[in-house]
């Protein structure tokens, strides 16, 4: 297998959010992202039609509301999502992340490839992994 040397991020996952709002207040406190773009519908802010949340470490995600339109885009159900993220340090942010009220499913943890991390539930059902491991 050929290794890259490219480290820009070029896989953004997208999710569906039935609050997409609230989700952007979670995902910020809780997990550290940072809110970079929210684009409402004209007529009806709570309605996001476009967001992107970075990840401080390089990448982020991009979302929109359920229910936004009659596309597949738009009628894919939330919480259906499982993610990991690359973190230099994962016990800060289990801490971070225990203090937002994140729902903890799977404890701060060393394994056996070397990686230290854990698991969360956001409050739509998807879930986030947190860890040290960046890949081979």
């Amino acid at each position: 297998m050929a290794t890259s040397t490219n480290t820009t991020t070029t896989i953004w996952p997208c999710l569906a959010f039935d609050d997409a709002r609230a989700m952007v207040d979670f995902l910020t406190t809780a997990f550290g992202f940072e809110a970079t773009a929210v684009y409402a519908r004209d007529n009806d802010a709570s309605i996001v039609e476009h967001g992107e949340l970075r990840w401080p470490a390089g990448g982020g995600i991009m979302f929109g509301s359920t229910g936004r339109n009659d596309t597949p885009f738009g009628t894919r159900p939330p919480g259906v999502a499982n993610l990991y993220l690359v973190t230099d340090d994962p016990d800060a942010l289990y801490t971070r992340a225990e203090a937002a009220g994140a729902t903890i499913i799977r404890e701060l943890r060393d394994e056996d490839y070397g990686s230290r991390g854990f698991s969360a539930a956001d409050p739509e059902g998807n879930l986030w992994s947190f860890g040290t491991y960046r890949g081979e």
